[in-house]
This record gives structure tokens, sequence and C-alpha cells, in this order.
């Protein structure tokens, strides 16, 4: 199983608790700038230390599967992340291969952004449908430490809809927000 999680306003000490209850190994970082100033304890430096006071390795993917890439390619006319052209991108098929991997040596691997609430960021929208599609059980914990199936987060993004159309094609996602003016 690939676990996610998202760190919002959570204290350091709580999420690593949460890590070592699901026995977490490797915290892989996903987020394209591993900082936080709204949560310094949250900022690459300070959480690498307390990730490694409590046995837990830290990796950094962001710029494979970060949520929001460099390559201006990724975006629609809108300036927001088109998931679809991400999906294409060899930077972000290399970071999948590396969760694929991780998921079939069987590694307790935990995906971490800064989004508490797995249905509004881009490791539900993007990186757990593809992961999902490729047969991996991905698991969310979400803002209040409850662990969610990808389905049940979808389905509440979705609010139940059937996300197919006629003719079979799988509605994609894209960001919430607005990046590029």
């Amino acid at each position: 199983m690939i676990y996610t999680i998202g760190y919002g306003n959570r204290k350091v000490e709580d999420f690593i608790q949460i890590l070592k209850e699901f026995d977490i190994q490797y915290l892989i970082d996903i987020r394209s700038q591993p900082y936080s100033k709204f949560n310094p304890n949250f900022s690459q430096s300070l959480l690498k230390r307390h990730l490694i006071n409590n046995r837990i390795i830290y990796a950094f993917l962001g710029y494979e599967l970060g949520g929001r890439p460099d390559s201006k390619n990724c975006y629609n006319s809108e300036g927001k992340i088109d998931y679809e052209k991400v999906k294409v991108q060899d930077f972000f098929k290399l970071g999948i291969s590396r969760i694929e991997i991780a998921y079939m040596k069987q590694l307790k691997v935990v995906l971490m952004c800064s989004e508490s609430k797995p249905e509004e960021c881009h490791r539900t929208k993007l990186i757990g449908e593809v992961l999902a599609s490729k047969n991996i059980n991905i698991c969310h914990i979400d803002e209040k430490y409850r662990l969610r199936t990808h389905t049940e987060i979808i389905l509440k993004l979705t609010r139940g809809k059937n996300t197919v159309d006629l003719f079979g094609n799988k509605e994609s996602f894209t960001s919430r927000k607005k990046y590029l003016k």
C-alpha cells in the first residue's frame, strides 16, 4: 500500500506520531517547493531532522511529482495545471516509476504534500489517479487522521457523480488554483 498525507496546520509531533502508527519507513516529499512559511517545522531541513530523529527516511521528489511543475507545457490557457499534460512528461513518469518500485518492494511509503484534505491536493487528483490506474493500492490519511481509500476520496471529490462520459473517457482533474499569469 502507498499512503498519502498532508500536514496542513498539524504540529510536527502529531504528524510524526501518525507516521509511526502506520509504521512508515519513507516519507516522500512531493511539494514543488519544500518549505513552509506558515508551518516552518515542515520546511525541508527541519522536517528532515525530525524524521531522522524518528528513524524515518526522507526523500524529495518535488521536481518529478510536485504540484507546480516548472515546465509551462503543463499548464492550460487559464494558467492552471493540466494533469493530463503532466502525465505525459518524462520527469513525471520517472517519479511514478520510483513510487512503483517502492510499492513492488513493499516499502512502507507515504507521499507528503501541504494540503491536509486529500481531495484538494494533486497527490489524489494526479498522482493517486495514475497509481490507481496501475492497480497500486493507495490510502489517504485525511485531515482528521482517518484512513480513506482512494475510491472514497474520489467519490467525495466528484460528489458521487459518474466521471466517465458516454464514450468511456474518464474526467480529468485540474488544479483548483491558477499559477501562471
